[in-house]
């Protein structure tokens, strides 16, 4: 067992891709992510799970069908299972996901956005 602080700014720093989470931590079956996003992503749910985002840096807007949801940094949103969600960063934002091991970024949605599950960095 490591005794070791992790440091996001440290980890942030060891990747530049947009939009494929990186495992940092775990704790019983869910997995603490850490992503950079920027740009616009695909319309998708996640039918069996909740999704948090807490934001480390920047600003994020999360679209819903029936409205939209600021998040600054120091603040967070959990998405409930099986709504159907948006992210959106116009500049980079630098966030943390919290979900169980094996959720997809793009949920049933699959595609074009969908990343490689479960990279520890």
């Amino acid at each position: 067992m490591t005794r070791k602080a992790i440091n996001f700014s440290q980890k942030f720093g060891l990747f530049d891709e947009q939009w494929a989470p990186k495992v940092v931590a775990e704790m019983n079956d869910y997995q603490f992510k850490i992503v950079k996003l920027c740009g616009d992503f695909v319309w998708h749910d996640h039918k069996d799970t909740d999704e948090t985002f807490i934001v480390i840096e920047g600003y994020l807007r999360i679209d819903f069908r029936d409205g939209s949801v600021n998040i600054s940094k120091g603040e967070m949103y959990v998405v409930p299972k099986g709504v159907e969600h948006k992210p959106y960063a116009e500049r980079e934002v630098k966030l943390m996901l919290i979900e169980p091991r094996g959720v997809l970024n793009t949920g049933h949605a699959g595609g074009e956005g969908a990343a490689t599950n479960d990279i520890w960095i």
